[in-house]
């Protein structure tokens, strides 16, 4: 007899995925508090800091931050005005995102 799964029950939370990715929450913890550090990013973020040093290299080289060295640490600097990866999306900024966030 083969088991069936059983549905979660309404008002319960899956939280197998989320909708934002990981890139994505990097991208607005870091537009809220752009001196962060990576240790605090990757907490917030619920990631590892070795992803979280990762998807910082990626969102500078592809244009969405950009890193300000001050001292020991990094001041980062997310740019508002670069447009979405996806074609679905492509018509919408990062800024447009960060407000819905703030």
């Amino acid at each position: 007899m083969e088991s069936q799964a059983t549905p979660e029950p309404r008002g319960s939370v899956d939280r197998s995925w989320t909708l934002l990715t990981s890139h994505g929450r990097v991208l607005l913890l870091i537009a809220a508090d752009p001196d962060a550090r990576i240790r605090d990013l990757a907490a917030d973020a619920g990631i590892t800091e070795r992803s979280t040093h990762l998807i910082i290299a990626d969102l500078e080289e592809a244009g969405y931050l950009r890193r300000h060295r001050q001292g020991r640490r990094n001041r980062y600097e997310v740019l508002p005005e670069q447009p979405f990866r996806h074609s679905a999306e492509a018509g919408h900024t990062v800024g447009e995102l960060m407000r819905v966030f703030e």
